[in-house]
């Protein structure tokens, strides 16, 4: 996966080396190219913001240094060719052309920003290409990548608190995509023409991480960043971790995970549940179901109107209503 990222702030995006997905990047399942905003403004101040229009307090972003940004990254053009991502979208371009120079402080090992657009690499790889590179750190694709049509063109998302709620089901959705593009505002947000011009060659989502305000889109993007990286096939030790997470699709869906324990078995006169330590499998499956079912109730109870009532059997409706919330319909659930 791809992952553009346009700030002001680029070394705020240094955290990307460590840790579990800076372990993806090394081994190239994450590919991040962060880009400094500033690299397309042209006065000597390198401004990126001015006053609302109609007045009020703070400073807007400028659409010009965006709407650059965005050509540079992802040119636009002819409108004949949608995006599969999007049926009905107008357009779906190619990531060619050179990003400036000294923008991409994240670039993939060995990868430049000379590197040939898609349309070019083999010619290039041949020694016939003589066209502009791709974005800063793009390196060379392959021919599979090439023929996928879903990876033509990025899916812009910009973090905002006007946008709508960011899940774990769009983690999961959005680690399906080949090529992600984060704009990350600051002040009073982005001229709001920046997304409406987007729209009209690339897919673009307005979200937020819940209803509170930030500086900036950076620590949204961050958190947006991880939780769909570590969805990325090779980048958990242990796949299978993913199936018991909160939110996860599937049994834990619309449920917290419940509490977990590790050795020792009795820690300052704290044990562990009996249950974690016989070895009896299902019987653990349903003490973790019961618990999640219970923490769900205690601590996010509006989580439990999106459970489908279908999918219940007698004991799960039996903890609900211990905990205060029968469940009305019929039992279809074994």
């Amino acid at each position: 996966m791809r992952l553009d990222i346009i700030t002001i702030f680029p070394e705020y995006f240094d955290v990307l080396d460590i840790s579990l997905l800076g372990k993806a990047r090394r081994a190239g399942l994450l590919d991040v190219h962060v880009h400094d905003l500033r690299e397309w403004t042209h006065d000597r101040h390198r401004t990126v913001d001015d006053t609302p229009y109609g007045g009020g307090p703070g400073m807007v972003m400028k659409p010009e240094p965006w709407g650059e940004a965005l050509d540079t990254l992802v040119p636009p053009q002819d409108a004949d060719r949608p995006d599969p991502r999007e049926p009905g979208s107008a357009h779906e371009p190619r990531p060619s052309g050179a990003a400036p120079s000294g923008k991409d402080s994240m670039a993939g090992d060995g990868a430049t920003a000379d590197a040939p657009p898609p349309d070019t690499a083999a010619a290039a790889a041949s020694g016939s290409a003589d066209s502009p590179g791709s974005p800063a750190g793009t390196s060379p694709p392959s021919q599979e990548a090439e023929a996928s049509p879903s990876a033509r063109v990025p899916r812009l998302i910009i973090p905002t608190p006007s946008g709508r709620p960011f899940t774990q089901a769009d983690a999961v959705r959005y680690a399906a995509e080949p090529w992600l593009m984060f704009a990350c505002g600051r002040y009073e947000g982005i001229d709001s023409r920046v997304a409406e011009e987007a729209r009209t060659r690339m897919p673009v989502d307005e979200v937020s991480l819940g209803d509170f305000v930030l500086a900036g889109g950076e620590v949204a993007v961050l958190v947006m960043v991880e939780a769909i990286g570590r969805l990325l096939p090779g980048v958990l030790g242990n796949a299978d971790s993913i199936a018991d997470d909160s939110f996860a699709p599937g049994a834990m869906e619309s449920l917290l995970e419940g509490p977990v324990y590790t050795k020792p078995p009795v820690w300052r006169g704290r044990a562990v549940p009996d249950v974690l330590l016989s070895g009896h499998h299902g019987a653990i499956a349903r003490w973790r179901r019961d618990e999640a079912l219970r923490r769900t109730a205690r601590t996010r109870p509006e989580l439990l109107k999106r459970l489908s009532p279908e999918k219940l059997d007698d004991r799960d409706r039996a903890v609900l209503r211990e905990a205060g919330f029968p469940v009305d319909g019929e039992d279809v659930a074994d």
